[in-house]
């Protein structure tokens, strides 16, 4: 177990500069804006929003490496575009080849919610397998925290602080490939390619799939041992997990978490406070998604999937309706900050610590990376055009609609998880096959493991 964990925390890194890629911008947001003299649509959808566009494109597109390439090539090509970006948009001097930067940065950390999640599950025990997933969003709130902590740091620098809040990032990124080349290859991806794998020590499970893929039964394999290009996650029997992957996506993106992470200065500043108060009570955000996030990874093998989502879905709707009141009638800076500090702590005890282990186990296994291709394209289609309308939603209804509605979302979240979510605590991954041909009835099998 000692080297799964090894290399499952290295595959997790990619989810450190996923994190910090994501969340780097907040701190430059209102700097570029001035800089660059940009209107709040074009700042919106392409200054800010152009690195979700370039996420959105690398989760449609991660699939084709993560398959072809395998799980490990293309975690190194995550971190030499991360390290490209990085680099490139700390020197440009103008918001177009800004943004193309940018762009290259969301390609990686779209391939990374791909390869990473799909390269854990693959080599982790199921009995372990939620906390090592987990690690690669314990690892992604890391990273916010380090970037909220790091933009608190490098703002004291004056107006050309932005540049070095986004090429730090470069460090990190170097470290990241160095170390994935160190990884092996993906036991089950290379005995679904029928490559020989050097690294077959994980246990009965691992001989299992291995016997389980050759089962014509169960894999669609010709009689020449190669793949069925026919099979793919879009036939009749594969629609409820597809559906599964859609709704988790789906509600986690409705919460806010990617609006609110992106633009928490601006909406602190919105509630009152000053620029650097804004910045400083960010890394509260920081620290209190960093700690749920290890209390989540500690409980979702222990009380499962779908409890994490009950006790997320209520505090959601709790603390989104009470901000959502606060800027209606003024509360002030402070609580708001104390109830976005409820918010963030829902969040990551359920939606985050749960989507990319959820969408990382309900596929079998030879259609994985075309699904977690599909949940993480779902979540960054929504996370690109959810955040790029904040400026504009503020300014044209004013924050507490905002907020009101994304409550509203978490409502129907909690319907999801009642009625429909199944419990895949401890299940194998060859087991999922179940998922795919078969649909829990409401309100009964839903509450059980599959």
């Amino acid at each position: 177990m000692g080297k799964i964990w090894k290399w499952s925390f290295i595959a997790a890194l990619s989810g450190f500069l996923f994190g910090f890629d994501t969340v780097v911008i907040s701190g430059a947001d209102k700097t570029l804006q001035n800089l660059w003299n940009s209107s709040d649509v074009f700042h919106g959808l392409v200054v800010m929003g152009m690195a979700l566009w370039g996420t959105l494109m690398g989760a449609l597109l991660g699939g084709l490496p993560t398959n072809k390439l395998g799980r490990r090539k293309t975690l190194i090509l995550v971190g030499i575009l991360f390290l490209v970006s990085a680099v490139g948009s700390a020197l440009v001097h103008d918001p177009v080849s800004f943004a193309v930067f940018r762009f290259i940065g969301g390609l990686g950390v779209g391939a990374s919610t791909i390869a990473a999640p799909a390269y854990i599950s693959e080599i982790a025990p199921a009995k372990h397998r939620g906390r090592l997933v987990g690690m690669y969003q314990f690892n992604i709130v890391f990273g916010i925290l380090m970037a909220f902590l790091s933009n608190y740091l490098m703002g004291q620098f004056g107006n050309g602080a932005w540049r070095w809040m986004l090429g730090i990032e470069a460090i990190p990124a170097v470290i990241f490939t160095a170390l994935a080349f160190t990884i092996p290859k993906s036991p089950r991806w290379s005995a679904l390619y029928l490559e020989n794998s050097g690294n077959t020590n994980t246990e009965t499970e691992l001989a299992h799939a291995i016997e389980q893929i050759n089962d014509l039964k169960n894999y669609p394999y010709g009689q020449n041992g190669d793949l069925v290009l026919e099979e793919n996650i879009f036939l009749k029997k594969y629609r409820f997990p597809l559906l599964l992957a859609f709704l988790i996506a789906f509600f986690n993106q409705f919460s806010g978490i990617n609006a609110f992470l992106y633009y928490a200065p601006r909406i602190f500043e919105e509630a009152g406070m000053g620029q650097n108060t804004a910045l400083f009570s960010s890394i509260g955000i920081g620290v209190t998604n960093l700690i749920c996030t290890l209390v989540g990874i500690q409980l979702i093998d222990k009380i499962g999937r779908k409890i994490l989502m009950y006790i997320g879905s209520i505090g959601y709707i709790i603390s989104l309706s009470a901000v959502s009141l606060a800027f209606l009638y003024g509360w002030g800076g402070p609580t708001v900050v104390m109830l976005l500090l409820v918010f963030i702590g829902a969040h990551a005890i359920s939606q985050g610590t749960v989507i990319w282990v959820f969408i990382s186990e309900i596929f079998p296994n030879h259609l994985r990376a075309s699904g977690q291709a599909f949940g993480s394209s779902v979540h960054w289609i929504l996370a690109a055009i959810i955040p790029s309308m904040i400026p504009i939603l503020f300014t044209s209804v004013g924050a507490a609609p905002v907020f009101g509605f994304f409550a509203v979302m978490m409502f129907l979240q909690l319907l999801f998880v009642l009625f429909l979510m199944p419990e895949t605590k401890g299940v194998s991954l060859e087991s999922m096959t179940a998922l795919a041909i078969r649909r829990p009835r409401l309100g009964i099998l839903s509450h059980k493991k599959i």
